[in-house]
């Protein structure tokens, strides 16, 4: 059994853990409204301009001349993991729930003889993945900007154009945590090369909920301006999806971590109470017991 001194200072040392962890669940919510608003921003813009691209996609589909970021390789062999996460930890399985999809995405691909190549946005998708998976991961990249502007994502994104260009790799796929609110975020994954658009329905198209638009100077050459852009677009929406998802799931395990250290301390301390009680009468048995032999 502790001695009251540990337990002590073992009430202390939670206590002190305590107002961490509190003084971080403040600082979380603080951060969160300003990351929440930037990816609620963003999302019109990017999708928007998916429509666009999917409207101006449905007219070049199929054919000889058709963007090659729309067309693909014509293979599906080499597939490129872009896997964004956190830089720092302590907000719950937030990072862990992104690479385990992608870990789980790149397991299935190997099983079917695929070449599965990483790239990690983030340090803890690496520190995640590098056991596993360490010899797919060709490179890692860390944000350490306190706030993320669209040039720094667009150097990825050129990167990863590039990359493309020199034939590298055939598919590329997005891992991300899109926010829907502070007690729930969901592990995304999005194919991003070749573009994918969704289709639009047909009884909208029927009910004509679908314009009809004219181009100028054409569709091919606009999709060849709009879809490297594109692909900057989706990856910084990811990047401030997974801003406002890290807050709210630093918020939530920070306040929990504080519940569970009030409720330890609660114990601690009962358990010290009932020490000193036992020990105090222990005391006074003997104090009575040397009195009585006298």
């Amino acid at each position: 059994m502790a001695s009251l001194k540990d337990l002590k200072n073992r009430i202390a040392s939670v206590k002190a853990t305590q107002k961490i962890t509190k003084a971080m669940q403040m600082v979380a919510a603080a951060k969160l409204r300003r990351a929440q608003e930037a990816a609620e921003a963003s999302r019109p813009y990017a999708e928007r301009m998916g429509t666009v691209l999917g409207n101006l996609a449905a007219g070049v589909q199929g054919r000889d001349d058709a963007p090659k970021l729309m067309a693909g390789t014509g293979k599906e062999q080499v597939h490129l993991l872009l896997v964004c996460t956190a830089e720092r930890g302590l907000c719950g399985g937030f990072n862990s729930s992104i690479a385990k999809l992608a870990r789980e995405h790149a397991k299935k691909l190997i099983a079917e003889g695929k070449t599965v190549q990483i790239v990690t946005i983030g340090r803890k998708g690496f520190d995640a993945l590098k056991r596993d998976l360490g010899q797919h991961i060709v490179e890692k990249i860390e944000l350490t900007e306190k706030k993320i502007e669209f040039g720094r994502i667009k150097q990825i994104a050129d990167q990863i154009l590039t990359m493309f260009e020199e034939e590298k790799f055939d598919v590329c796929t997005l891992f991300y945590s899109r926010f829907q609110s502070v007690i729930s975020q969901v592990p995304t994954a999005s194919q991003i090369i070749p573009a994918t658009f969704d289709v639009e329905d047909d009884d909208k198209a029927a009910s004509g909920a679908t314009a009809l638009y004219d181009y100028e100077p054409g569709e091919q050459e606009i999709l060849e301006t709009l879809l490297p852009r594109n692909i900057s677009v989706q990856i910084y929406s990811a990047i401030l999806e997974n801003a406002a998802s890290e807050q709210g799931a630093r918020m939530t395990a920070m306040d929990n971590a504080t519940r569970n250290a009030g409720e330890m301390i609660d114990k601690l301390t009962l358990s010290y109470n009932r020490q000193r009680q036992a020990q105090i009468t222990k005391e006074l048995i003997e104090i009575i017991s040397g009195a009585e032999a006298l």
